[in-house]
């Protein structure tokens, strides 16, 4: 099945995709009642019966509950997640560039406020120096999970969607620390060793607003018996830029879901988006050089059984604004 979040005349619906044009809005369905099931997550959360009764109602679903596709506004096809986790690296085109690494996933995390839908514009502002799109599988959780073990892994997924993890590498440069990191000597506990580490924190380069494209649609996992031999492709201003698979993938969708259960709970509706997917196409320039400062949108994402999702792009005309406080006048205050 292919949910979908959306407006439609100012009202917040779900919806399943009936046909290229067409959705049926669940929330005007007999039997679901707005107020147990108004988002996505509620839906999630209901789990098998709702969506049973969710696909029975659509295929026999009354011609007033059907909207034409162009008369939305697309949302986040789960607008408010708990958390978005982002895995780091973990394309195997990229383990050439690695000087060292750890043998496990490693993760970030980006803010809800990051994410728009499908068809809602990129804003970058000039101050935030190179931009650019990182082509990504998204999963969602579909319940409450907490150290599951790899074999049982998948049973705690809900479906797929596409993800555009828009990166600001400039920011990321600005933010590096290059320090000495403290830890306790291992023979002597009242001793520090110091070890020299360049460290960047996401916060800024990985979640500034709309840097967390997502959509258009959440395909149910029944729809994608394997999530790990996709196709994925991005293009920008219609050039295409990376042609790859999630098959390059150094974890697999059941170990990244099951390694992160070990250190964080994770919710019905939560996401993670499990890396970019980065091979140029052959004879082209790879995403690295589709810096979205200079290059127009829109941004094109195609997976295999999941869609295209589509951005444009706006430069936003401003600058940074005053954020730093000035200095008193002490000699003013003296006086």
């Amino acid at each position: 099945m292919q949910l979908a979040s959306f407006n439609h005349k100012g009202v917040d619906r779900i919806g399943v995709r009936k046909s290229d044009t067409e959705i049926i809005a669940i929330n005007d369905l007999p039997g679901i009642d707005a107020a147990t099931a108004p988002t996505m997550i509620d839906l999630i959360t209901q789990g098998a019966a709702a969506l049973g009764y969710a696909l029975e109602c659509a295929e026999k679903s009354a011609p007033k509950t059907s909207i034409a596709s162009e008369e939305i506004t697309w949302q986040p096809p789960v607008p408010n997640p708990g958390k978005i986790i982002g895995v780091a690296m973990n394309n195997s085109a990229s383990n050439a560039r690695k000087i060292s690494a750890p043998d496990h996933p490693a993760f970030f995390l980006k803010p809800p406020s990051c994410l728009i839908g499908h068809e809602a514009a990129i804003h970058i502002r000039p101050y935030y120096g190179s931009v650019h799109p990182e082509p990504e599988l998204a999963v969602i959780i579909g319940k409450k999970t907490r150290d599951v073990d790899v074999e049982d892994a998948m049973g705690s997924i809900f479906g797929y969607s596409i993800f555009n993890d828009i990166t600001g590498n400039g920011m990321r440069a600005d933010d590096l620390f290059h320090y000495w990191a403290l830890y306790a000597n291992e023979k002597d506990p009242e001793k520090l060793d110091w070890r020299e580490q360049h460290l960047s924190y996401a916060a800024r380069y990985k979640g500034s607003d709309t840097f967390g494209c997502m959509g258009p649609w959440l395909v149910t996992a029944d729809e994608i018996p394997d999530p790990d031999n996709l196709a994925v492709s991005c293009s920008v201003a219609g050039e295409s830029i990376a042609e790859d698979s999630t098959r390059f993938y150094n974890y697999k969708v059941a170990e990244i879901v099951s390694y992160l259960s070990q250190f964080q709970t994770l919710l019905p509706g939560d996401v993670i988006s499990c890396g970019t997917a980065f091979k140029p196409s052959p004879g082209r320039k790879s995403i690295h050089h589709a810096n979205l400062q200079k290059v127009p949108g829109p941004v094109s994402v195609s997976i295999a059984g999941l869609g295209t999702l589509v951005n444009p792009v706006k430069i936003d005309d401003q600058p940074i604004g005053r954020w730093r406080l000035q200095p008193k006048n002490t000699a003013k205050e003296e006086g």
